[in-house]
């Protein structure tokens, strides 16, 4: 396992200042979005469509299961189970994806299922990434309609106004502000802490609500009805399967740290301290965490929580850049621009596209839901199905890579699943209040990434039809010899078998062929990032032609020019100035063919068209490149 703490020595005094930089670090990113949950999680349970009456039984019983949920799904399935499976130290679902078809690599039909539910995962992290921006800043100003109550009819205006601010900023990147994050954040814990602990001392009586039987008892007493409360109870997980994403940031250890030592303490404090709040005045149950802070500190408060807020918001957004990225490399999505904007951080990134669709997508949701209580039927059908998808994915690992008895992964996988769907069913019932937006937003992502990677076999499979096989062609260069030029000529494809059709333009047209021909494949690992050893893959085919195969992770951005330089090691020597290189760029027919269905033929074509080109991409400078078009109908 690879941990950003494994090269801190023991005892180091550096070594542990680091260490705390990145637990501070991890407070401010990681936990953003589950640190903020206390806003509307309790709201929810007892004001929500379905919530229960807000009676001492009752409140026993939801805060039992609100922080029993707590260790259950943070503690011990996320930190100690789901962060073992780290692909070379980073996390998230396209990764986990990756270690599991690695694992199931002689079993096709497995790793298809794998590549679609991750697929899927991924689908509804985007969900995600649009419902947590607009709740947690809508409940975080919602604060106002607690010390101002003439104010309530601006929140949704003032909500707009903070969320544009964090869209336009991303451009600059977190790199300016990260170091602010943590310590805001760290405020934030401490500050709910004591309001949880201010209420708590005044009725002690709410840490009964520590011991599981409550929880046990809540549900025996309401059947049915306890069911319906869990999906209020899941918002207090919201954020724990982005924990797993934004690993690779920090490691598992500081992740780890941050948790038990200072998220997990104050998060139930306040908790308790809200239920405590409750037991005496049940009215509050329409806000319980502003009710629950001294007026003197409410003004205060909601400036913090709106702080808070925008730090959650900030993480799963660039979460949601990191997962787009992984998807482009992978082949699920078009190429797109990615902007670095930080040059010691290579994962902190700008993706514009997903920037503008996300700050659309956001603001529709914020004026269409217009409050945290009715965007909350929204927010947790999304979330189980990720964290659902994340404890399937992590069973195949641990059986087939791990070699874990079949009977432990059984057993395991029986008590994750139990808790997991009974999340997800829980949140199936609120699909009428909300629930059915991050389904079709899911649904439509997962159609984009599905007709892309489908659309791409279509595309390979007419090129390969239509090609004629490489190493037959080179034998008749050698007994046919055509004129030949000075330099290198690079012929990008995706197919290093066969003959590039910008080679075959060239020597009909031109009537001439380059002194070195090399035939560049560019490939995408199932891991992060490509070793030293197998970045360069480099065939001499006899007649001054090689196959150069160059491999990235996918987590890395493929510089082509680069790792040529690197090749003079191989034994291929290229100089730039003497390099030209040759590119086919396919212009997609959408026909009646057999494969998809004629729209998303056209879905496919409308994406290709703007998809970003492989110049820019794989960083080719265009004085370099000669682009020959191709039609494929498909």
């Amino acid at each position: 396992m690879t941990d950003k703490t494994a090269s801190v020595g023991p005892g180091n005094g550096t070594g542990k200042t680091a260490t705390r930089a990145l637990v501070v670090g991890a407070i401010g990113v990681v936990f953003g979005d589950i640190g903020t949950s206390p806003l509307y999680t309790l709201q929810e349970a007892f004001s929500g469509p379905h919530g229960m009456p807000p009676e001492p039984f009752n409140i026993l019983g939801v805060l039992s299961l609100i922080l029993w949920t707590l260790v259950i799904v943070v503690a011990v399935k996320y930190i100690t189970l789901i962060m073992r499976a780290d692909n070379k130290g980073e996390g998230g679902v396209m990764a986990m994806m990756a270690l599991a078809q690695r694992a199931t690599r002689d079993h096709p039909s497995t790793r298809k299922l794998v590549a679609l539910a991750a697929v899927l995962g991924a689908a509804l992290f985007f969900g995600d990434g649009v419902i947590t921006p607009s709740i947690t800043t809508l409940s975080a100003i919602e604060g106002l309609q607690v010390a101002a109550p003439a104010l309530s009819h601006w929140v949704v205006w003032v909500a707009v106004a903070v969320l544009l601010g964090v869209f336009w900023f991303q451009k600059n990147g977190t790199g300016r502000v990260g170091s602010v994050f943590g310590p805001v954040m760290c405020l934030w814990f401490v500050c709910i802490g004591l309001i949880g602990a201010y209420n708590i001392v005044q009725h002690p009586l709410i840490l009964r609500a520590a011991n599981p039987w409550y929880a046990v008892n809540f549900f025996i007493h309401h059947g049915s009805g306890g069911f319906l409360v869990l999906g209020a109870v899941v918002l207090c997980v919201t954020g724990a399967e982005a924990l797993y994403a934004d690993m690779g940031h920090f490691g598992r250890n500081p992740v780890k740290i941050a948790w038990y030592a200072f998220v997990m303490p104050g998060l139930f404090l306040n908790y308790l301290g809200q239920g405590a709040l409750l037991l005496h005045h049940p009215e509050a149950a329409s806000n319980p965490f502003f009710l629950a802070v001294p007026k003197w500190g409410l003004y205060p408060m909601i400036a913090l929580a709106t702080a808070a807020a925008v730090i959650a918001s900030q993480a799963v957004i660039s979460g949601t850049f990191s997962i787009t990225r992984q998807a482009i490399q992978l082949g699920f999505l078009p190429r797109m621009p990615v902007v670095h904007t930080s040059e010691a951080e290579a994962g902190q990134i700008y993706l514009p596209w997903i920037n503008r669709i996300l700050l659309i997508m956001v603001l529709l949701v914020v004026i269409g839901f217009g409050s945290s209580l009715a965007l909350a039927g929204a927010y947790g059908i999304a979330v189980t199905g990720s964290m659902t998808i994340d404890t399937v994915l992590f069973l195949i690992v641990a059986w087939r890579m791990w070699k874990w008895s079949p009977a432990l992964v059984g057993l395991l996988g029986l008590a994750l699943l139990i808790v997991d769907l009974s999340f997800f069913g829980a949140n199936t019932l609120k699909i009428l209040d909300g629930g059915w937006f991050p389904l079709v937003l899911a649904i439509a992502v997962f159609t984009v990434l599905t007709t892309w990677r489908r659309g791409r076999a279509l595309v390979l499979r007419q090129l390969k039809h239509g090609g004629l096989a490489l190493e037959p062609f080179i034998a008749n260069i050698a007994e046919h010899p055509p004129t030949r030029v000075e330099g290198t000529a690079i012929f990008l494809v995706s197919d290093p078998d066969a003959v590039p059709h910008a080679l075959l333009h060239n020597l009909k047209h031109n009537k001439v062929l380059h002194k070195r021909n090399v035939i560049l494949t560019v490939d995408t690992l199932e891991t992060p990032y490509a070793d030293p050893d197998e970045r360069i893959q480099l065939e001499d085919l006899g007649h001054d032609f090689h196959r150069l195969t160059l491999r990235f992770g996918f987590a890395e951005d493929p510089n082509v020019p680069e790792a040529i330089h690197a090749c003079g090691k191989a034994g291929l020597d290229v100089k730039m100035m003497d390099t030209t290189f040759f590119l086919s760029r396919e212009t997609i027919v959408a026909t009646n063919r057999p494969g998809m269905a004629l729209w998303r033929d056209k879905l496919f074509a409308y994406l290709a068209r703007n998809a970003l080109p492989a110049t820019a991409f794989f960083s080719i400078p265009g004085n370099r490149l000669i682009e020959l078009g191709a039609q494929v109908e498909i």
